[in-house]
């Protein structure tokens, strides 16, 4: 008896389906203008991304802030409101820490305070954190005007406003959304 040859057609056909019908369904959605209801970061995004780079933050030093650098670093706004006393120097103080957490990428970002003054003793005691004054007031709209408060803004290395995190942000899902954007390259 001869073994009989069966063509697996059918076969060919389900595994086709089963790895075009993915790609398909993407498509589909894509072009409907679907798009997933969660997304991945904490901060509230910006939609369009505000250009800051024409911006002048000038550093306590006296020097303009440069956006672009060969570390591709992104800037992380403290922005203080009046009165900055104990609880917005602890929250300074966490944001610090935070970019520490970073560990080989802590070069990659930089903490600067807009908004307080803060004195010799405890800006030596946040190091590397910088002041700056917002000479164009680019980012009063996001500073808090309840005393002693602190908002965070994140900035591209190409000087995008990207995320903010109002006044009460949670400290460890902001340190997930930095992180991310670092290791990532974004």
């Amino acid at each position: 008896m001869a073994a009989v040859k069966r063509k697996p057609i059918g076969l060919i056909l389900v595994l086709l389906l089963l790895f075009v019908a993915p790609f398909v369904a993407a498509w589909l959605l894509n072009a409907s203008g679907w798009r997933p209801i969660g997304t991945r970061n904490y901060g509230e995004l910006i939609t369009p991304p505000e250009n800051l780079s024409a911006a002048r933050f000038v550093l306590a030093d006296g020097q303009v802030l440069k956006w672009r650098d060969p570390s591709w670093t992104w800037t992380i706004f403290a922005l203080a409101g009046p009165d900055c006393a104990a609880s917005c120097v602890a929250r300074i103080d966490e944001l610090r820490r935070v970019r520490l957490t970073l560990n080989q990428n802590a070069d990659r970002a930089r903490v600067v305070v807009v908004g307080a003054s803060l004195d010799a003793a405890t800006l030596a005691a946040l190091t590397p954190v910088q002041t700056a004054t917002d000479a164009d007031a680019k980012l009063a709209n996001l500073r808090p005007s309840a005393p002693d408060q602190v908002a965070v803004a994140f900035v591209d290395p190409n000087g995008s406003l990207v995320l903010r995190y109002p006044v009460g942000y949670d400290g460890t899902p902001l340190r997930k959304d930095l992180a991310r954007l670092i290791k990532e390259g974004f």
